[in-house]
């Protein structure tokens, strides 16, 4: 069985077992995240789609890691002006491990 799901603004395949890393969330690690925005479910033979979301469907989830990822550099530069402007991003991130999928 698995499952579309959208989080963050940005749409995960899921399925249950599975580990997927999602834009920051505010829950603490240990704690349960219940992902309520479904898009689909499939499995086997049978498919749901929902117009938009399904209709009583969930993923729940477990909070593995937050953390950030690599850093980034953005260079700014403007020809013959010797204006240069560098500095680096980490994007922080949250580590999700799919527990269910009920629907």
């Amino acid at each position: 069985m698995y499952a579309i799901v959208e989080c963050g603004g940005k749409q995960y395949r899921v399925a249950p077992g599975e580990t997927i890393t999602v834009e920051k969330l505010p829950q603490a690690v240990g704690e349960t995240v219940e992902l309520d925005k479904v898009l689909l479910i499939g499995g086997g033979d049978k498919l749901v789609v929902g117009q938009p979301m399904v209709e009583g469907a969930k993923v729940t989830a477990k909070v593995v890691e937050q953390g950030k990822g690599k850093k980034i550099l953005v260079f700014h530069y403007k020809p013959k002006k010797n204006i240069r402007k560098r500095y680096g991003h980490r994007q922080p991130y949250t580590r999700l491990k799919i527990e269910a999928i009920e629907g």
